[in-house]
């Protein structure tokens, strides 16, 4: 179809619009600090086949995986008005059980139209490990898995679903007085925002009616295609490698490598990851999900910044991972760290072979962890749950320095505030700051890491899922690596991986990771 370009423009941004409302909705109706604080969720839409259509500027872990594999959830199912689907199987289109997805579908005239989906992060979801980021060794032992499944089916509640979720937080909010009871409330907050994407959806299909709606997307798949060809099309024809490693999988295995070979031809690429190593014990094996959207995500910052977010964009690059692999594991390998730590990896590994294919274009490693940090305390008088990721440096470039102490990457959360943690648990800040020196050095410097102090106020269980505290994130052109992270209880080091149980008074130091060097 031919559409006119002003048209194409006004639709794109009315459908952003929507995911952009969704979010606010999300944000604002949310209970728990990981939601409406960190902002730990994402937005988007998808066409009656289950085709990315729109998006907000949500985590690009969520969103990616999502393009990825939302059309096989769509395809399994007969769908109805007011049905709403549940999920956080990895294995089945989630990524990690924390991360909880929650679809819906748009009928008009009895006629399905497109689908509004978010997903977003819950610090309890049924881990025996206070924060459910616990050092596991099988998925069994991750939390509740929610294969997908339907909350609402033609507007009737699941009674049994709803009572298991429910499970998830009885007995713990009551005598304590903490804030635990958030499970409940967030999915509330997640459904509330499906309805605004829905409302916005089915006013624009009132006003132009589906043939022009549907048209519509084919014509912004299409531009989106092109779009990306053009901006591909500067990588030289030629095949590319690069491999970098995991620092450990919390279970005794080091240096777990991950190898890529990029394979460039004039219109399609294919990302390669053969020589990766085989899935392990412990839990930084990644779903193929999880794999693509961290391939996708380095692709999408090639393209221009006007690049609708649709399935358009994708078509030119495929996949091959071999199953059984680190990138690409088979079920019940544990998967909760692969989502935050591994993606990070995978994205470094794109980022390295594709310099020797763009030298001068391509920036030094950022941080490379989201420096999981989760912790809490269960007990049949009260319990509460806590989970935040934190920032780190950002590699530096051939025009420009770092950025210090931001997320990076796979992710696009915030740090939470002090006076938020300080008021919802149990814990004290008593240092925040950016890590001075921590980037690496050069022409221009990577960005430095951060520095968080946290005092417990009584006895805590506290999980870590960290990377880069022996392998540094290697500069480029010369520049020197960042600074690796560091995690110390009361002044002795800790492992990249590990869960403690403190008392009361003791202080948990994490130091973040520097980005790397350019020139």
């Amino acid at each position: 179809m031919m559409m006119d370009s002003i048209a194409l423009s006004l639709f794109v941004s009315r459908m952003e619009a929507a995911c952009d409302e969704m979010g606010v909705v999300l944000k604002r109706t949310a209970f728990s600090p990981n939601i409406k604080d960190r902002l730990d969720f994402s937005c988007a839409l998808f066409d009656a086949r289950g085709d990315l259509c729109a998006q907000a500027a949500h985590i690009p872990v969520h969103l990616g995986s999502m393009a990825f594999a939302m059309r096989d959830i769509v395809d399994r199912f007969q769908w109805r008005a007011g049905d709403i689907l549940i999920l956080n199987d990895p294995y089945l289109g989630g990524t990690h059980l924390p991360d909880v997805t929650v679809l819906a579908p748009v009928f008009f005239e009895d006629e399905l139209q497109a689908f509004v989906v978010n997903r977003a992060h819950h610090a309890n979801i049924g881990s025996d490990s206070p924060g459910s980021m616990p050092i596991s060794g099988s998925l069994d032992e991750e939390g509740l898995i929610i294969k997908p499944q339907f909350l609402y089916r033609a507007g009737e509640l699941n009674s049994e679903l709803a009572a298991e979720l429910h499970r998830l937080e009885s007995g713990r909010e009551e005598e304590s007085g903490q804030a635990a009871g958030h499970v409940g409330g967030d999915i509330a907050a997640q459904i509330s925002a499906l309805h605004s994407g829905q409302q916005r959806l089915l006013k624009l299909i009132e006003q132009h009616g589906t043939a022009f709606f549907q048209q519509a997307l084919e014509a912004l798949n299409q531009y989106g295609e092109q779009l990306a060809q053009a901006a591909l099309q500067d990588i030289p024809v030629g095949s590319y490698n690069f491999t970098d490693v995991m620092d450990d999988d919390g279970r005794g295995n080091e240096d777990l490598q991950i190898s890529l070979t990029l394979h460039i031809s004039d219109k399609r690429i294919l990302a390669d990851f053969s020589g990766t190593a085989p899935q392990t014990a412990g839990n930084i094996n990644c779903p193929l999900s999880v794999t693509a959207a961290a391939v996708f995500y380095v692709f999408r910052c090639l393209m221009p910044a006007h690049t609708p977010a649709c399935a358009g964009i994708f078509r030119c690059i495929e996949l091959k991972a071999e199953a059984g692999s680190l990138v690409n594991a088979r079920y019940p390998a544990a998967v909760v760290a692969g989502n935050v730590e591994t993606s990070s990896r995978i994205v470094d590994v794109v980022l390295g072979a594709l310099q020797k294919a763009l030298p001068g274009v391509i920036p030094a490693a950022s941080q490379g962890s989201m420096n999981n940090v989760a912790m809490g305390y269960h007990s049949e008088s009260g319990s509460w749950d806590y989970y935040e990721t934190l920032a780190g440096g950002t590699g530096a470039g051939p025009h420009y320095d770092g950025l210090d102490a931001v997320h990076s990457h796979m992710t696009n959360t915030l740090n939470t505030p002090v006076e938020s943690l300080e008021m919802h648990y149990p814990v004290r800040i008593t240092s925040y700051a950016v890590r001075a020196d921590s980037g690496g050095q050069g022409r221009n410097r990577g960005g430095n890491g951060l520095s968080r102090a946290y005092e417990f106020l009584q006895p805590t269980r506290v999980s870590i899922l960290s990377e880069r505290r022996r392998q540094s994130p290697w500069g480029l052109e010369g520049g020197s690596a960042g600074q690796a992270g560091e995690n110390l209880l009361d002044g002795k080091p800790l492992p990249g991986k590990c869960s403690v149980s403190v008392a009361a008074g003791q202080q948990l130091v994490i130091h973040t990771p520097g980005g790397g060097a350019w020139g």
